[in-house]
């Protein structure tokens, strides 16, 4: 009935607060359908292989900001799981050379669940960042 109290699960919000989410670029995401990491699945999951869990941060990231994962160049063991840096094709344009590319640090479970992404930066194709030639 319309009486009764409304419910305490919001949606499209969680009351939870998480640590290292400061940055103003920064979100949190589950997959759509799926229970959040600390909720009603299976906590002792054996890690996938480090190519699964690319795959799936490539897609999940592609999804969240509607833009192509067009590399991965680093990916590194965390304590919860892994963080990646991914290269996003921000915007395209003609010659390829030109178009605007996007540095991503990209959080994700030992599943490869995306837990947060960050833009940490955006730079031309063209143009060679520290350490490239």
């Amino acid at each position: 009935m319309s009486g009764s109290q409304p419910s305490q699960r919001g949606r499209g919000r969680t009351s939870r607060d998480t640590a290292g989410g400061d940055g103003p670029t920064r979100r949190r995401s589950t997959a759509r359908g799926e229970s959040s990491p600390n909720g009603g699945g299976q906590p002792s999951s054996p890690p996938a292989d480090l190519r699964t869990v690319i795959a799936a941060a490539r897609a999940q990231l592609q999804e969240l900001t509607g833009r192509p994962a067009e590399a991965v160049t680093s990916v590194e063991r965390v304590e919860d799981g892994w963080r990646l840096n991914v290269e996003v094709v921000e915007l395209e344009r003609i010659p390829a050379s030109t178009s605007i590319l996007g540095g991503y640090e990209v959080q994700v479970d030992s599943l490869g669940n995306l837990l947060e992404y960050a833009r940490t930066g955006r730079y031309p194709r063209n143009q060679a960042s520290d350490g490239e030639s």
